[in-house]
């Protein structure tokens, strides 16, 4: 059942979409629904104090959707379903802990429904892709009253989709040898306890970590201490006793010391894995 009442239109076309963000106080974009339909049959979501309730349907939008390899990298519609990111040969090939993330996020039915837009944007909560987004040096592109704009992974990370914007697409460049995630989920939302993404390039790794921390953060601290070299076990969890334990945010039960060692494990097998690519 559905608590909250609300108005639906499925625009032809993006500048139609954003019209309607634009005029209408409260609306919110529909794309997987992974996130926002649950809400709405708990009645978590709000649509602003004046009441007014309307979801901008851009499912229906093939230019949002599609995976195709420019000059620079790889461009990701926003509309990409997390099953056909987890499996596409370009991703495979040029962002594997892209695909790997969206390997690991929910069940068959959630990656068949999920977008890489929603999990990008989705609020409140960790999710899979930011943090594999930032250790791959993304920039996530979007559309609002103001036209198009890009920030990189880690800004939008930070500062979520700017109000009446929408996600478009997610660039990423051909930015090192080889990458790689790892995760350890809550085992009733499958949601990140805390997940690792790597990136190996000649200047070092890129290392970012969710779930463990307040959102997803790269982790510039260790990347320091640990280029050159080498990626043992050991020199990856002495690089992460490193970092203030105050970084991690412990919950459920977790201390900020068990996350941080977790955080280092994961981080530890997410660059042996990558490693083994390279």
């Amino acid at each position: 059942m559905i608590l909250t009442e609300f108005d639906y239109v499925r625009p032809v076309g993006l500048d139609e979409a954003l019209t309607l963000l634009a005029g209408t106080r409260g609306a919110r974009v529909l794309a997987g629904g992974q996130s926002l339909l649950p809400g709405l049959r708990t009645g978590e979501n709000a649509f602003g104090a004046d009441g007014v309730r309307l979801l901008v349907d851009i499912r229906g939008l093939d230019e949002l959707g599609g995976i195709a390899r420019g000059p620079g990298g790889l461009r990701i519609g926003s509309l990409t379903t997390l099953a056909e990111l987890a499996a596409d040969p370009l991703v495979l090939a040029g962002a594997p802990e892209l695909a790997a993330a969206a390997r690991a996020n929910g069940d068959p039915q959630v990656r068949n429904l999920g977008t890489v837009g929603g999990n990008l944007a989705a609020p409140g909560r960790a999710t899979d892709l930011p943090v594999a987004a930032i250790a791959a040096d993304a920039t996530v592109e979007l559309a609002g009253p103001g036209g198009r704009s890009a920030v990189s992974a880690e800004e939008f990370a930070a500062g979520g989709a700017p109000a009446r914007s929408v996600v478009t697409a997610l660039l990423v460049p051909d930015a090192g040898r080889a990458g790689a995630f790892e995760k350890t989920a809550d085992r009733a939302t499958r949601y990140p306890v805390c997940a690792a993404a790597v990136r190996i390039t000649a200047d070092g790794p890129r290392i970012a970590v969710t779930g463990a921390t307040p959102r997803a953060l790269r982790l510039r601290g260790v990347e320091d201490r640990l280029r050159g070299g080498p990626y043992t076990t050991e020199a990856v969890l002495a690089a992460f006793r490193g970092e203030p334990r105050e970084l991690f945010v412990p919950g459920r039960g977790t201390s900020a010391e068990y996350l941080g060692h977790l955080a280092g494990v994961l981080t530890a097998r997410a660059l042996a894995k990558a490693g083994a690519i390279a």
